[in-house]
């Protein structure tokens, strides 16, 4: 029987435009772009040139610090454009995609009689292991890191998240295949949620399971490691999505890398929220079409709106994005005598507004934060939503004032940015919590270099 851990703090968010169990399939075509920001903690290194033509699982960078890690083009086509912005930063890699698709063979191999090792060559070669993260510091793992173990949470519970069980359906044997892979490498701890139900996640083999309930950000992957098995200094786990564990079970399977995965498009916006099945470096532009309410005043984001980046329908669907979400700008709003409305349409973490009297329901909420930043943290409202083993008020403090001793025993390796989402969202002061936390380990990391 699973492990059950039960958590009182945090706070659901529920917003208009959940995707619905309805999903279209997007066939290969046009251009696709992979981002080297979509990895964090990764110096890219372009090893292709414009003109040249490259299979699905190609190389169309590295990581500078580790060459062994490579990323690997989602499409075969032609490199059409490396685009770069300030001091020649790499933004992306674009490649126009052939009619027919074609393949590198990294060849089909038996997961069972696999050693640690040959996993993690077989997914370097393949230009998959960047999709592998770490905890200290939230980036992407380098290849001689020793992990003490892996965790993988299939619960995903930030506002308007794409249910993950609806992109397992069809999957499930490559999610085995992924795991029992990673399951050779060190322990495997996989999260889920109290309702999720398919066997592919209660009955998984060659992991430890870990039932979640509570409210967000229960689903959060350093939520869970601070729950069963903290991170000290001098120590390192890994972390993988779960649409990468697919993702690493089909190359074994099937021998060539498999970018497709399924894709809720949400949010009040959107005029059918459902899924889509896409590749990774899809256009926005081809996810939306004639599929949004209006064309201004939006927000899109690649991602659910507390941890997504703002995006534009000529960006490209993320590596890590399990969803797609667009909601109103709000720039366009005037409202008349402002706080003093009752707004019973509006949502409240502290009761403010009178809409709690209506009980639970769902809010069409915009991007605005309603407020101005202040240089003050009220004591107890991080703590409040954050359900881990740790004092994030004092953390946030630490990070600020520069004082790295502090930050280290503040726990300061277990967290990432994610897991102060909620926490942003309920800070009065309006400070931006994720890029204080990422600036932060940034910085511990080159301290520790």
């Amino acid at each position: 029987m699973a492990n059950v851990i039960k958590l009182r703090k945090g706070l659901n968010i529920k917003l208009k435009g959940r995707a619905t169990e309805q999903s279209a399939t997007l066939g290969v075509r046009g251009e696709y772009a992979l981002v080297p920001e979509d990895f964090a903690g990764v110096t890219p290194k372009v090893v292709v040139s414009e003109g040249q033509h490259v299979k699905a699982g190609d190389a169309l960078f590295i990581n500078k610090n580790y060459p062994d890690v490579k990323f690997a083009s989602p499409v075969s086509g032609v490199v059409t454009a490396v685009l770069r912005g300030e001091r020649r930063r790499v933004l992306c890699v674009k490649v126009k995609a052939d009619d027919t698709q074609e393949f590198v063979d990294f060849g089909v191999k038996k997961v069972d009689s696999l050693q640690g090792r040959e996993v993690v060559d077989a997914l370097l070669e393949a230009g998959l292991f960047g999709y592998i993260n770490q905890l200290p510091y939230a980036v992407s793992t380098q290849p001689k890191a020793e992990p003490k173990a892996i965790f993988v949470s299939a619960l995903r519970d930030m506002p308007l998240a794409g249910d993950f069980e609806m992109e397992l359906k069809g999957n499930e044997t490559a999610f085995q295949a992924g795991l029992t892979a990673l399951s050779k490498i060190a322990k495997v701890y996989l999260g889920i949620g109290r309702m999720q139900s398919s066997k592919a996640l209660t009955a998984a083999t060659s992991v430890e399971t870990y039932v979640f309930d509570g409210p967000c950000p229960a689903g959060n992957v350093g939520v869970q490691v601070n729950h069963i098995d903290p991170v000290n200094k001098g120590e390192v786990v890994w972390t993988v999505d779960p649409t990468a564990v697919i993702f690493f079970g089909r190359l074994f399977l099937e021998g060539k890398v498999n970018l497709v995965r399924k894709v809720a498009v949400a949010g009040s916006m959107v005029t059918h929220p459902s899924y889509v099945e896409t590749l990774v470096g899809t256009p926005l532009a081809a996810v939306l079409e004639g599929n949004l309410v209006r064309l201004d005043h939006v927000r899109i984001l690649n991602g659910n709106p507390l941890t997504g980046r703002v995006s534009a329908m000529t960006d490209y669907l993320g590596a890590h994005t399990s969803e797609v979400t667009v909601i109103p700008e709000g720039d366009n709003v005037n409202e008349a005598f402002g706080w003093i409305l009752p707004r019973f349409k509006q949502f409240s973490a502290s009761k403010s507004y009178f809409s709690w009297l209506q009980g639970k329901r769902d809010y069409d909420l915009d991007a605005r934060i309603k407020g101005g930043q202040r240089h003050l943290i009220m004591s107890g409202e991080y703590d409040r939503v954050l359900p881990m083993d740790i004092y994030g008020e004092y953390l946030i403090k630490a990070i600020i004032a520069g004082d790295i001793d502090r930050q280290e025993q503040l726990g300061i390796y277990e967290v990432s940015p994610e897991d102060f989402a909620v926490a942003e969202f309920v800070d009065s002061s309006k400070l931006e919590l994720q890029k204080i936390v990422r600036e932060g380990l940034d910085i511990l990391r080159k301290e520790n270099a």
